[in-house]
């Protein structure tokens, strides 16, 4: 465990879809439901070293159904795709935030690599 900023507050917006999240240091993150679910911190998606993710393709209009705290130091988040098994602690998700914007390019690439023409969203 590590002494970084712990959430203040978790939201998740239905309609939306994203799950916003502002720490006790005062920073505030918003992340769709798709991005947590194509970087989820499951092995299925990650593997189990560099190299091994696997590309999430089709979760334009997935759905968090359920969060649940794991201890003092993460979140679960259950998907209506029945994917439910990322940890997603804070430092990750943290990171997830100072991050987001090159994270997601990269994973539109990915998409674009791969022959995969995502869809917007519903």
């Amino acid at each position: 465990m590590t002494d970084a900023p712990r959430p203040t507050e978790i939201n998740y917006h239905q309609q939306s879809r994203v799950l916003e999240i502002r720490f006790e240091d005062g920073a505030h993150y918003n992340y769709t439901a798709e991005f947590l679910r194509v970087y989820s911190p499951s092995a299925e998606v990650q593997g189990h070293g560099p190299g091994q993710e696997t590309l999430q393709l089709g979760k334009e209009d997935i759905k968090i159904e359920k969060i649940e705290p794991v201890g003092h130091y993460a979140i679960q988040l259950y998907f209506d795709d029945n994917h439910n098994t990322g940890i997603y602690s804070w430092d990750t998700l943290r990171m997830y935030g100072e991050r987001y914007d090159e994270l997601w390019q990269l994973y539109l690439q990915r998409c674009d690599d791969a022959g995969y023409e995502r869809k917007e969203p519903a």
